[in-house]
């Protein structure tokens, strides 16, 4: 009996130091490891609109409808932007032939007839100098007027003004277009054609495309409204991947880095959904920048988004979580 007595007096000693020392130590590691955050689904929505104003001619989908990436959304009436297009073709095929005119130079048949005129000047010249000098020798002896005389030296004169002119035309045919000319139907050229790529950007933004995967929250317009540009036409909920936005304390902020596995579960769920810790932000939040003294840091706590790739509709974006890190590093004894 007394050695009963000895042995369970003893068991009770030990367990007594188990308890105080937490196992001897064997179960201090395994507490520091437990890790619980918590947070919310993020709510990641974008507004969609026309970057043209115009009148809306289908709406295919209503709220609540799940589109797929591309999913055809809203379309404008594109009469007018079809009209502007062809205007701005019709600008580029015009600008495209007055610059290979500039650039193949004068025909010969231009060319042939400039130097006909240029030989009819110079027949009308010689006459006007036959006549000129004729009556130059006749004005002496009084045969002739002076006035006949004056309207010969004139006819003289405009016969040669005429003869110059023609070759100056003529050396133009020759010489071809200039440099200035080629350069500036050129840039007549690039002007249309950046008119009739606007056009037809114009009439590709008539329509509007899911940019991701996802829920239609809000319809604000209708078929038949005239909207502006840049006007929300829909509101449109991205669910994949879903993110959770949650905060760590500033004291456990060394027991997490980017990658780490996490278990995120909400509410009336019981599924626990895998995850991973894909930023944490380098700035603290809800106390100041600058803390000056240790119970200050303890409130510091820094924003993380955790990522889960295959969530089902039981997560709603907004809904409250709750994460747990089973990989979390230990924590700093105290």
């Amino acid at each position: 009996m007394k050695r009963r007595m000895i042995i369970l007096a003893g068991l009770a000693i030990v367990a007594a130091a188990a308890f105080l020392t937490r196992g001897f130590g064997l179960l201090e590691g395994e507490d520091r490891r437990a890790l619980t955050l918590y947070g919310n689904v993020d709510i990641r929505a974008v507004d969609l609109g026309f970057r043209v104003a115009g009148r809306i001619a289908a709406m295919p989908v209503e709220e609540g409808a799940r589109v797929a990436a591309g999913t055809v959304l809203a379309r404008l009436d594109t009469r007018p932007l079809t009209d502007s297009l062809n205007l701005a073709e019709a600008q580029v095929r015009s600008a495209t032939a007055e610059l290979e005119k500039r650039r193949n130079g004068n025909r010969p048949q231009d060319i042939a007839q400039a130097v006909a005129v240029v030989a009819e000047r110079r027949a009308a010249l010689a006459q006007a100098r036959e006549d000129y000098e004729r009556r130059a020798r006749l004005v002496q002896t009084g045969a002739v007027s002076r006035a006949a005389f004056d309207a010969a030296q004139a006819t003289h004169d405009a016969a040669q003004a005429q003869l110059e002119a023609a070759e100056q035309a003529l050396s133009l045919q020759r010489e071809g277009t200039r440099p200035e000319d080629i350069e500036a139907a050129a840039a007549q050229h690039a002007v249309a054609i950046a008119q009739r790529d606007r056009a037809r950007t114009d009439l590709a933004d008539a329509t509007i495309l899911a940019p991701e995967a996802g829920t239609i929250l809000t319809r604000a317009r209708e078929p038949g409204a005239v909207v502006q540009a840049g006007e929300t036409v829909f509101t449109l909920t991205i669910e994949r991947p879903l993110r959770v936005r949650a905060y760590v304390a500033e004291p456990d902020l060394g027991r997490i880095a980017p990658g780490m596995p996490v278990l995120v579960q909400s509410d009336g769920n019981p599924r626990r959904y895998a995850g991973t810790i894909g930023f944490i932000a380098p700035t603290a939040e809800f106390t100041p920048k600058t803390v000056q003294t240790e119970s200050l840091r303890a409130d510091l706590v820094y924003r993380l988004r955790i990522i889960i790739p295959d969530a089902d509709d039981a997560l709603r974006q907004g809904q409250p979580v709750t994460i747990s890190v089973p990989d979390a590093r230990p924590a700093a004894s105290r």
